[in-house]
């Protein structure tokens, strides 16, 4: 063992740290499930929706910072579950998780991250954390929780030294579904929770490179019979199933390296069809990539329910939910691509459209999982645009 670098906050018996690559390092209480893990470390200023978040694919090879210090205090429930399991590696959070007070609650979020084996750190400064993210982008870091509170802190900054990042990386291939399937489930409603789809809709095939469930809902709500399809599949195996619709999902990693792959098969599908195709987060960069422009890391991404995007023939903002690091690079978009959305932050590119055909995306999720719904829209646009 060596002496640990100055810490950023030392409370009493901490069970866990957070090491940065830079050698600051942060200690706290840790629950959930005892272990080490490296990441890069993004924050989330979301009020609710942590469950959602936790089980969101586009957060595969990410640990999340909450702003938001009241984690853990509604419990959880199998309904809010984006996947089958938590895909984010870790949560640090400001305020030790609570006893849950919701009538939904099926059990506490300790229990549910020790039974799948994530890391949570509590009492610490996300403010400053946060502060840290900000000034010096997303950084790698290694997380650990020991309940005895020993600590290899050489080690840890040489895992966080180590960790190679998202850039080049192509996750959508870990969390894409392994074989197709079909989709009926609609968006929950009381008092019955999540109602099936009962009369024949427009058929879309959606292809996964890491999909939510509520958007999968949202697709069956707006009048959609849903066919899954892995990240890998060829146009010709996407265009077997008939389709009247295309939809590219949300996903994590660096677009660029998934494009490798699915670029050919958007491009096959645009040159060959005049299919409407709608594309989501992850899917609104492949359908970027196949149009010829180019993607680029953010500095610390946007990760949140409280995004304004405007929409740029209307003027109308929408607060939206949003979660990436990487951007379309709007300098970038070729002639005939039209930029349909702008971030209010900071200016970057939030949706595009081809002038003459029914071809969208946006960077944000219209499924609100968590979030407003303002952008619900967007899925009745790719409905009506199949009649």
């Amino acid at each position: 063992m060596c002496p640990a670098p100055a810490p950023a906050e030392n409370p009493e018996n901490p069970t866990a740290c957070i090491v940065l690559a830079d050698g600051t390092t942060f200690y706290g209480r840790g629950f959930g499930a005892p272990g080490e893990i490296q990441a890069e470390l993004c924050f989330n200023t979301a009020m609710t929706g942590y469950q959602e978040i936790m089980t969101d694919p586009s957060y595969a090879g990410q640990a999340v910072t909450f702003t938001f210090p009241h984690i853990g205090n509604t419990g959880v429930t199998h309904e809010d579950d984006e996947t089958a399991d938590p895909v984010a590696r870790a949560m640090v959070v400001k305020w030790d998780p609570t006893e849950p007070s919701n009538w939904r609650s099926e059990g506490t979020l300790n229990a549910w991250l020790e039974k799948n084996g994530r890391i949570g750190v509590g009492g610490i400064d996300t403010r400053r954390l946060t502060r840290a993210i900000r000034q010096q982008g997303a950084p790698h870091v290694a997380i650990a929780y020991n309940k005895e509170g020993v600590f290899d802190h050489a080690a840890l900054l040489k895992s966080a030294r180590d960790f190679s990042g998202l850039e080049g990386l192509d996750l959508a291939k870990e969390v894409t579904c392994a074989q197709s399937y079909t989709w009926n489930e609609q968006r929950w409603a009381w008092p019955d929770g999540f109602p099936k789809r009962s009369t024949p809709g427009k058929k879309v095939v959606a292809i996964d490179f890491g999909a939510k469930r509520n958007i999968l809902r949202c697709l069956a709500s707006a009048g959609c019979d849903v066919t899954v399809l892995p990240a890998t599949a060829t146009a010709a195996e996407v265009l077997a199933h008939k389709p009247q619709g295309i939809f590219l999902s949300n996903g994590p990693g660096d677009p660029a390296a998934t494009g490798e792959y699915a670029v050919p098969m958007i491009s096959e599908i645009l040159e060959t069809t005049q299919l409407p195709i709608f594309g989501i987060c992850l899917g609104h960069q492949m359908l970027a990539l196949a149009l010829g422009a180019k993607t680029i890391k953010m500095n610390h991404g946007h990760h949140g329910a409280n995004h304004p995007v405007k929409e740029t023939a209307t003027g109308k903002v929408e607060i939206t939910s949003m979660n990436h690091g990487f951007a379309v690079d709007a300098q970038t978009l070729p002639e005939g691509v039209i930029e349909t959305h702008v971030s209010l932050f900071d200016g970057s590119n939030c949706g595009i459209r081809l002038a003459d055909r029914p071809v969208f995306s946006v960077q944000h999720h219209p499924e609100a999982s968590p979030g407003p719904q303002d952008s619900f829209y967007l899925f009745e646009r790719f409905s009506a645009a199949m009649a």
